[in-house]
């Protein structure tokens, strides 16, 4: 079942580039969640908009908000992005895209005339109680982060 705005967030349980296990539960009634899906490591746009919330990350901390970078990428290239970008958020791996297809991102892409499955780039707010409030699907990276603490702030604070 796909994710509902105003309805309880999917759980999932996946490991996270600094080795964990890591659920959205384990956040339950005490941070936000800024859970955004990406499509891979080291790529221009996803570097972009890893490094945007990279730059606001004190901004959402003090509003009470984890961030959660999710991709299909091996535990590996999400410690070698971390480091070469200096990103103080969990980036978490979803190589069997569990956690994609709960929240309907994982679909049919093409690319210079290719087809593919894989994820398409989105962004979901969960509330403290861990309820879906927001969610960004196809996100243009230019700006985003902004509108999402933008939306945080006025909503959730």
């Amino acid at each position: 079942m796909p994710a509902i705005i105003n309805e309880m967030a999917p759980d999932f349980q996946l490991k996270a580039s600094n080795g964990e296990n890591v659920s959205l539960s384990d956040f339950r009634g005490k941070k936000h969640i800024v859970l955004y899906f990406y499509p891979k490591d080291m790529t221009p746009g996803c570097t972009t908009e890893a490094c945007d919330f990279r730059d606001h990350h004190d901004d959402f901390s003090e509003l009470d908000v984890v961030i959660l970078g999710v991709s299909p990428d091996p535990i590996e290239k999400h410690e070698k992005f971390v480091e070469k970008h200096g990103l103080p958020f969990l980036l978490l791996v979803d190589e069997q895209h569990e956690a994609a297809e709960k929240y309907d991102v994982w679909k049919q892409k093409k690319m210079f005339g290719k087809e593919f499955m894989g994820i398409e780039r989105s962004t979901f707010i969960i509330d403290k109680e861990g309820k879906l409030v927001k969610e960004w699907r196809k996100v243009k990276v230019k700006g985003h982060v902004e509108e999402a603490l933008n939306f945080i702030k006025t909503t959730l604070s």
